[in-house]
């Protein structure tokens, strides 16, 4: 979005094909930062807890990104940015200790089928 302002700003992108900031309004920005940290303050010590406790919270995360998606009709996140949201979950929950596969393995999932019983973005 910055790289598009700036070439508005400098005259190098025609107004026409700018279309970042309507793709990725600022509210939708802020909603969706909060919410992921949020699941960042929860990370902590995850790599310890229980199976139970770390669905919880990606459940509460999915949600929470649900409702964000519902709050823009539907339409918040494409399937880049799905992608990309589900790979951040795993990374982060990796990178606090969580072995996403084991857990997954344990519960009759794929790995990356981690959010999809919560997900409807």
């Amino acid at each position: 979005m910055a790289e598009e302002a700036e070439e508005l700003a400098a005259g190098t992108l025609d107004p026409e094909c700018a279309c970042m900031a309507g793709l990725f309004p600022d509210v939708l920005l802020t909603a969706t930062d909060e919410v992921l940290d949020s699941f960042e303050g929860e990370l902590p010590g995850l790599g310890e807890a229980g199976d139970e406790k770390v669905f919880a919270v990606v459940e509460r995360v999915v949600l929470a990104l649900n409702a964000v998606d519902e709050a823009h009709d539907g339409a918040a996140f494409e399937t880049d940015e799905r992608e990309e949201l589900c790979d951040y979950i795993d990374q982060s929950l990796t990178e606090h200790g969580v072995d996403v596969v084991a857990l997954t393995t344990r519960h009759g999932l794929g790995r990356y089928q981690l959010t999809d019983k919560w997900r409807k973005w």
